[in-house]
Formats: structure tokens, C-alpha cells, sequence
């Protein structure tokens, strides 16, 4: 469950802390119109020495608001490697996410893993950057080295580590 907290801490981190455009924010202020700006196979990293570790997020697309408040990316593969610690990966058909509301919203064919052998498969996660938890109410499955967690809906508080699937779960332990 700790590889499970980490991998989703870690995303929702890195991606609201990016701001998505990096350095390069004043020179995308003098190109984007107000309908915004299309980026195609995207591959940005970024190495934060203060936090020790470095993300790399690839994507077919980038679309930004023209005021780039708002960012729509689709098929995606973020990967988190901290300097201490197991790489964690998130991958995805497409997600949204908000400057002023600081959420996330990711959906379709979601599979995270962690380099110490956690994944989580789901169709839906939002991520909300203020309370620090992620939450869905759609199907999820959660494996471990020496189990798996199957059940609707999950919410994770990021602050607590806590996890809880929320109704129809069932558990195997191997």
C-alpha cells in the first residue's frame, strides 16, 4: 500500500508542479493564441534537485488553454524516478487538468507500477493536488507482491496514507 501512495503522491506531485511548461512558459506566452496551442509527441523531463528525483512524461498530445489555465494531454506514460527510492510509472488514454481547481483527472485503460512491484489498473482517477487525495468510483484493482485487491471505488489520502477500496471487494492473498 506504501508503493501504492508513493506512485500516486508522486504523480499528482510532479504534474502540478511542472506547470507543464517549465522554463519555457514566457516563450509559449508569445505563441499561443487565445484557442491555444497543440503539442504532438510530447517528451519532457525534468530533473528537481531540491526534491531529489526526475520525471519524464510522455505524450501523442498536449493541448493548452490560450490562457493555460487548462491542459488536455492524451496517451500518456509519466515516469517518476526519485533519486531514493522504487521508479514509479502511470500511464493512460487521456486526462485533464486545472490550474485553479489544482485537479487531475485522468480516465481510460489506467495502469500505474511501481518498481518494487505494486500496480493499480483502473478507468478513472482524480487527483486533487489542495486535499492531497486521489479518489474513483469506478472498478479498481490493486496487486502486490503477496496480494491483490479487487473491489469499486477508491479513495487515497495522500496525507494519511491510507487507502481504502470502498464496496464490493474481495481479496487474495498469495
Amino acid at each position: 500500500m506504501v508503493g501504492l501512495g508513493l506512485l500516486l503522491a508522486v504523480v499528482a506531485a510532479y504534474l502540478i508542479g511542472a506547470k507543464w511548461v517549465g522554463r519555457g512558459a514566457a516563450l509559449l506566452d508569445d505563441v499561443v493564441s487565445r484557442e491555444g496551442i497543440q503539442l504532438n509527441e510530447i517528451h519532457y523531463t525534468q530533473d528537481d534537485p531540491e526534491r531529489g528525483l526526475r520525471w519524464i512524461l510522455d505524450a501523442e498530445s498536449v493541448r493548452f488553454s490560450g490562457d493555460q489555465r487548462f491542459v488536455h494531454f492524451s496517451r500518456f506514460l509519466l515516469t517518476v524516478e526519485p533519486e531514493e527510492g522504487a521508479w514509479v510509472k502511470l500511464k493512460g488514454d487521456e486526462g485533464d487538468y486545472s490550474r485553479d481547481t489544482g485537479e487531475i483527472e485522468i480516465r481510460g485503460a489506467i495502469e500505474g507500477e511501481t518498481g518494487d512491484g505494486y500496480r493499480l489498473l483502473t478507468e478513472h482517477l482524480l487527483i486533487d493536488e489542495g486535499k492531497k487525495t486521489v479518489r474513483t468510483d469506478v472498478p479498481v484493482q490493486l496487486e502486490g507482491p503477496f496480494f491483490s485487491v479487487e473491489g469499486k471505488g477508491l479513495f487515497f489520502d495522500l496525507n494519511q496514507e491510507r487507502v481504502q477500496i470502498l464496496s464490493e471487494v474481495t481479496t487474495h492473498i498469495r
